[in-house]
């Protein structure tokens, strides 16, 4: 099997043009997977080509002109925590992790609409319907937990929507209670991720993309050693700045 490219089987499908998200003034185009052939396995192979899973789906983007999209990996044996990642663990070393099935509760769907709410206000994500909770987050073929980040009085603050793959896991989505910004949720459940894959064994921890031109992103570049698919290949960066 040549691991240098797709399945054979795999065959791609280019989606319409929309506004790009991301970078004002761009068009955004996506290629996907056709979803009857997806299965777990067959997704820890396509990540690895930097594929990401939106509910049922897996897609990449395919803007023409445009390559500002930049998957990215963590390698979690290496990776250890800066000064900030330090900061933040203490900050939240009244938290506790677990990984839960994915589900809908009242719960969940509160603290995802206010996040909702807070961070995109205005742009037809902050008024969520339940029916479209799980069709967003889960999926039928592939193993997903949602982890639970609560305080020690039970308070629900984050879930991070955790794909559990052979190869690593890959960071699909985390919500959070936008009220306790100072806690730095968002980089904490991503040190989470780090942490649990490493005990399990696991070699990767995949963040998405990381797009250089969107402070939106910024984050994703703070965690070292981390891989870029740069040019179809995964290049090492491990300074500030590469």
């Amino acid at each position: 099997m040549n691991r240098n490219r797709l399945p054979a089987h795999v065959h791609l499908y280019r989606g319409p043009g929309t506004a790009c998200s991301y970078l004002p003034g761009r068009e955004a185009t996506s290629e996907w997977v056709d979803p009857g052939i997806l299965h777990k396995a067959l997704y820890d192979r396509l990540i690895e080509f930097g594929f990401r899973r939106s509910g049922e789906y897996v897609y990449r983007p395919a803007c023409l002109g445009c390559h500002a999209c930049i998957p990215v990996r963590i390698p979690v044996a290496r990776f250890r925590p800066r000064r900030r990642d330090r900061r933040c663990l203490r900050r939240n070393a009244d938290l506790v992790s677990r990984l839960m099935p994915p589900a809908f509760t009242d719960e969940y769907f509160a603290l995802y609409t206010r996040y909702l709410a807070a961070r995109h206000p205005g742009g037809g994500m902050d008024d969520p319907d339940p029916e479209d909770f799980l069709q967003f987050l889960d999926s039928s073929w592939a193993e997903t937990r949602f982890l639970e980040i609560r305080d020690r009085e039970g308070k629900l603050e984050a879930v991070a929507v955790t794909d559990v793959l052979d190869v690593g896991l890959s960071a699909v989505y985390t919500f959070f209670d936008p009220d306790e910004s100072a806690r730095g949720l968002g980089n904490f459940a991503i040190l989470e991720q780090i942490r649990i894959a490493r005990e399990q064994g696991r070699e990767w921890l995949y963040l998405g993309y990381w797009i250089a031109d969107c402070p939106k992103m910024a984050y994703k570049a703070r965690f070292l050693p981390q891989q870029r698919r740069i040019r179809n290949n995964w290049i090492e960066v491990d300074r500030p700045g590469d």
